[in-house]
């Protein structure tokens, strides 16, 4: 496989997992302008960039080189992506790679006291949510409601909606989008 075959296979990952170039480079820590120039063949990756890209998208170097593509169902931690935002003091596990290419993407978020998620504005959807641990608000428009460990909530995502820990403690949700949007 040379540079040409491997922009073309790291572009068409990018879109099977609903990412723009831009996503993609905030999820490596790269700039857009660099993968743009991976996918038009214009440089070509270290190994170690490839292999942050491939992590993001859901792959390993083997798998990106191989020729056989069977099915995966079963992802361990070693699978998983993980993304702190120490601003919002939160960090997302992506729990299934390739998720956005999928009807839905479920993630696991943690919240410090303080914390908070990123605030989505209205979007066509639905979202499910479980609390492992702690207690949150979730805020929808302009409704608060507060949500303790083991309860669930669900809603359409048609109004702006964000989730905070006003507690002082860490929580941690099971969160579940329609489609695929973290």
């Amino acid at each position: 496989m040379d540079a040409k075959d491997i922009g073309v296979k790291i572009k068409q990952l990018r879109l099977e997992n609903g990412l723009t170039q831009e996503e993609l480079a905030n999820r490596c820590e790269l700039t857009k302008g660099f993968i743009s120039q991976i996918e038009r063949h214009l440089t070509s990756p270290s190994i170690t960039t490839l292999i942050d890209i491939l992590e993001v998208l859901g792959t390993t170097l083997g798998e990106f080189f191989s020729e056989d593509h069977d099915d995966v169902y079963v992802f361990t931690p070693k699978d998983f992506y993980e993304k702190t935002d120490e601003s919002l003091k939160h960090t997302i596990h992506w729990i299934v790679p390739n998720a956005q290419k999928y009807e839905m993407e479920p993630i696991i978020i943690e919240i410090l006291p303080g914390g908070t998620s990123f605030e989505d504005e209205p979007h066509a959807g639905e979202e499910f949510g479980y609390v492992l641990e702690g207690e949150i608000v979730l805020r929808i428009g302009k409704k608060r409601v507060i949500i303790k460990e083991g309860e669930t909530f669900y809603y359409m995502s048609n109004k702006p909606h964000v989730l905070e820990n006003t507690s002082s403690k860490r929580a941690k949700i099971l969160w579940v989008s329609t489609p695929p949007m973290f």
